[in-house]
């Protein structure tokens, strides 16, 4: 048999194989080799780190080395449940996401849409208009919306009582400071959410567009018709993000601006579990508050995903 002939006879005899024989002579060691590094850092950093804190969730201790520590069962979770800031917390933390939902989807999504038929330098100036506060680091921004906040000095409080609205305490009226710590952590969102709608948006066919335009389709036909369902595997994406992080992004803010105050109307879940575990130094309540927070989230996240894969549209 010549070599050409062998070449053409392998499929055939490939063909003769089991499909599970097959698969077990495909695999190799390789690719686990190049994964090995990224599965022993989430080992490491991730899968370990929540198995100690599951389990001191159960035991009082004080975070001292030489302090034991002592069992206490369901303790932990019972008081915690019981205590009033936790319950602010969690609520605090439900308004932080549904107070995101605008700023980190809506208005990125329509800010996205209309900048897209836009020519020129004018889609690129407006871009980077609106991306500017995603590169300002955390900190400098709650320093930024601290100057212009202040009670006695801040532009935008000198210009309320200007045009006769009164001298607002944004940071430390419980009236105002939640909402004015999500307006900040969203203002910080929007930049980032609209370069992913921007992304998506320019990835969708232009011929769809065209037939659509060919067809006589109005924009707003187009939009409804043609962009927002393929856009939809980036909206599920950001919800799904704004949902489970959303309360996370604004720890930062609650840190340098409010340090949870006034009367612990800006405290959310994140913060507090930080609170109890590196300034009480409450190593069980802080352990049962993240392990709260985590399994809450854990099925929050399921059912983020059940939905992007029932809704999400793709084009294949």
């Amino acid at each position: 048999m010549t070599d050409i002939q062998a070449d053409l006879a392998r499929p055939l005899t490939l063909a003769r194989v089991p499909a599970a024989a097959r698969q077990r002579g495909t695999f190799t060691v390789q690719p686990w080799l190049y994964l090995a590094p990224a599965l022993c850092l989430l080992m490491m950093w991730t899968y370990v780190p929540l198995v100690e804190a599951f389990q001191l969730s159960f035991y009082q201790w004080n975070m001292l080395p030489t302090a034991p520590q002592r069992y206490v069962g369901l303790t932990n979770y019972q008081r915690l449940f019981a205590l009033p800031e936790m319950r602010a917390a969690l609520w605090n933390t439900l308004f932080y996401i549904l107070g995101l939902f605008p700023m980190s989807v809506i208005i990125p999504l329509f800010v996205a849409i209309w900048t897209q038929d836009l020519e020129g330098r004018a889609r690129t100036i407006y871009r980077a208009l609106i991306f500017v506060p995603m590169i300002v680091a955390p900190v400098v921004a709650a320093i930024l919306w601290r100057w212009l906040l202040n009670e006695d000095q801040g532009l935008i409080t000198l210009g309320l009582e200007t045009v006769g609205l009164g001298r607002i305490g944004f940071l430390t009226d419980p009236k105002y400071a939640l909402a004015t710590l999500t307006w900040i952590t969203g203002w910080k969102l929007i930049g980032f959410s609209t370069l992913l709608f921007s992304a998506a948006n320019a990835g969708i066919n232009p011929s769809y567009i065209e037939a659509a335009r060919i067809d006589g389709a109005s924009r707003w036909g187009i939009i409804r018709d043609i962009r927002l369902p393929l856009l939809s595997p980036t909206i599920l994406l950001l919800s799904m993000m704004t949902i489970l992080f959303g309360a996370q992004w604004s720890f930062a803010y609650i840190n340098v601006l409010t340090n949870g105050g006034p009367l612990k109307s800006t405290t959310n879940i994140f913060y507090l579990l930080w609170e109890y575990g590196f300034q009480t130094m409450s190593a069980g309540w802080s352990s049962a508050a993240g392990m709260i927070a985590f399994a809450g989230f854990a099925v929050i996240a399921a059912g983020c995903m059940w939905l992007t894969k029932r809704f999400a549209v793709y084009d294949n």
